[in-house]
């Protein structure tokens, strides 16, 4: 009887630690996820900007050379 006890609480533990770990592995999916669309939203960003300082670049110097 005390050995079935025993039994009993192991499986219990272990049963616990499983479900813990999948519900932590959930939530660090879902934190990387979250991390990887600002990470892109930071980058499509800085590459809009850089296209942007690159046609405005271009324009100022047609417009230079329009004077010359």
């Amino acid at each position: 009887m005390k050995s079935m006890k025993v039994l009993f609480v192991i499986a219990t533990l272990t049963a616990s630690s499983l479900v813990m770990a999948s519900g932590g592995g959930d939530r660090t999916f879902a934190r990387m996820e979250s991390a990887r669309k600002a990470s892109m939203q930071a980058f499509q960003l800085a590459e809009k900007q850089k296209a942007e300082a690159a046609l405005a670049e271009s324009k100022g110097k047609a417009a230079d050379d329009a004077k010359s």
